[in-house]
């Protein structure tokens, strides 16, 4: 059986854990050379092992950092066909109360984290004409977020990069697209019992009335018309189409998977 991404090249930022491991995991599954790319370096490189990837720590927010990823990739494989701009972090407050630099921190990671992922992304995709940047955006992208002000900023920004470099990458045939993900509920970014988002959202009063993380969770199943969280799943399918030739005639989009919350 021809599996979808034979013999591709892919990085994956933020693929240490979570999300990311998962798409690391599917891509190989796909055929895809994995680049496993993490601040944590030892979580990378146990993510690669699995999956007979390549692990290395980057720190997305430096650019020394991250042009030196893309140049290893690409002296160890030849040339990079997929990125997958993962790396992001959540940092909810009521802006009353936030702390300017855990704002300014959310807005570093996942917005010139981004930047700097697709500025060497395009350096290596442009003189091969060919190339597939997927941002891992959320629903708070397309709509604002309460006590959350600074990752609906981060992610708002995210769409005005997909759709600026898409624009510009057109003509030398690379893609660009954003993939608008619903809420993870049962994964440990919103589970974990001291740093999840349902503890970070019942002390931040995110839910009005919500007394535990009980009401939090069910809070959000009922804003979902398919009353389920997003998976990993879920997710994976929807960047191995837009990494593969499938969605060849499609770019500048960001594409909601959020079982209808968010339709736009």
């Amino acid at each position: 059986m021809t599996r979808t991404l034979e013999n591709q090249i892919a990085i994956v930022t933020g693929g240490a854990q979570g999300l990311g491991a998962a798409i690391c995991e599917r891509l190989a599954r796909e055929g895809a050379r994995v680049v496993v790319a993490d601040l944590n370096e030892a979580g990378a490189q146990q993510t690669a092992r699995s999956i007979q990837g390549l692990g290395l720590r980057v720190d997305v927010t430096d650019e020394t950092s991250v042009q030196s990823l893309f140049d290893r990739a690409v002296a160890d494989f030849g040339r990079v066909d997929v990125v997958v701009a993962n790396a992001g972090i959540l940092i909810a407050e009521p802006i009353a109360e936030a702390n300017a630099e855990k704002w300014r921190a959310v807005m570093n990671v996942n917005l010139f984290g981004n930047f700097l992922t697709m500025k060497h992304a395009c350096r290596v995709m442009k003189p091969r004409k060919n190339g597939s940047i997927i941002q891992i955006n959320s629903k708070s992208g397309k709509k604002g977020s309460a006590a959350n002000s600074a990752y609906a900023a981060s992610k708002f920004g995210g769409i005005g990069l997909v759709q600026s470099v898409a624009l510009e990458m057109a003509p030398h045939g690379v893609r660009c697209n954003a993939i608008c993900l619903g809420n993870l509920l049962d994964s440990p970014l919103w589970t974990d019992p001291d740093k999840g988002l349902f503890v970070q959202y019942l002390k931040a009063g995110k839910v009005p009335g919500a007394k535990n993380v009980d009401d939090v969770r069910q809070a959000y199943l009922n804003q979902v018309p398919m009353k389920r969280g997003c998976t990993y799943d879920d997710v994976s399918n929807a960047v191995v189409f837009l990494a593969s030739d499938q969605s060849r005639y499609i770019t500048g989009v960001a594409l909601s998977v959020t079982g209808g919350q968010e339709m736009s």
